[in-house]
């Protein structure tokens, strides 16, 4: 099983990000990180911090890491459907693939902070519509990246006269497509249509048996294999510290017998560096013997 981390907070300093996050990619790769990801929001959410606290763009901060890293995966956990118009998010995810050597993944939800929309003036329209647009973008980013259809695409939201992209994504056949949430009638089957890989948010290894059987489900309804999807998870137990290594490892572990590919684990504040070096790392040496 693999370790990936989740950056979610931008406390050190306007003046001290740019060289934090370098050193933050660094100690990831030497750690053996698999997978490096940051959240698509424009406000802090609340419940994690204040909306009053830094935050950064997701995709000007992940081609910043794709120039400070070689070989880890990258991508927003996740980018929501409303923020960006999904020709242009495809795009921006093409762009991304193609500068880091192809290790882009779109991460895709449906939206939910509202205070954000509305402060922005973002349009936040109703949980079913964000569903249905949601869909189409995975539509649309498919026939993005299909070399043999330019377009048009014709939705029900989206109208796209052309649907061309070039370059090209760097990976074949296309991006990995990555869903994200924890929905069982609608998300998880967007999955088993649509995506590479899942990730569910989950407490503990204890919820996850049941999400896996409800995504096996709507892949044998949709006649999908569900070998062929990777299965991750965002860990929202308590951020390990120094002292947390052969706690945290035994728990990560849980995830591993459950057929996760990879479990991604929050950073904390402080030096993020310092931090995966005394914790991720030899945290991440264990679990790779693991499943």
């Amino acid at each position: 099983m693999r370790l990936g981390l989740h950056i979610n907070r931008f406390n050190q300093g306007a003046a001290r990000l740019g060289p934090e996050l370098a050193a933050a990619g660094a100690a990831a790769e030497a750690a053996g990180v698999a997978w490096l990801s940051v959240m698509d929001h424009y406000f802090q959410m609340e419940h994690n911090d204040a909306a009053e606290e830094p935050m950064l763009e997701a995709y000007t901060v992940l081609g910043f890491l794709a120039a400070h890293t070689s070989t880890v995966r990258l991508g927003a956990l996740v980018t929501g459907v409303t923020y960006r118009h999904p020709g242009l998010l495809a795009k921006i995810v093409t762009t991304l693939d193609v500068v880091s050597g192809g290790r882009a993944t779109l991460g895709l939800g449906a939206a939910w902070y509202e205070r954000e929309h509305r402060g922005l003036g973002v349009p936040f329209p109703p949980l079913a519509e964000r569903f249905e647009r949601m869909e189409e973008a995975l539509r649309i980013c498919l026939q993005m990246w299909d070399p043999e259809d330019n377009g048009p695409f014709d939705g029900k939201h989206y109208q796209l006269a052309e649907t061309r992209c070039v370059p090209a994504p760097l990976s074949a056949p296309h991006p990995e497509i990555m869903i994200g949430g924890n929905g069982e009638r609608k998300t998880l089957r967007l999955v088993a249509r649509y995506a590479d890989a899942s990730n569910l948010l989950v407490p503990s290894p204890d919820v996850v048996p049941h999400k896996l059987d409800v995504l096996r489900r709507h892949c044998d309804d949709l006649g999908r294999d569900y070998d062929g999807i990777r299965k991750t998870a965002v860990d929202l137990g308590p951020i390990p510290g120094e002292g947390d290594v052969d706690a945290f490892t035994k728990t990560l572990a849980g995830y591993a017998e459950l057929g996760l590919d990879t479990v991604i684990v929050r950073s904390p504040d402080g030096d993020l560096s310092r931090w995966i070096e005394r914790v991720i790392a030899p945290s991440a040496e264990r679990l790779a013997s693991i499943g």
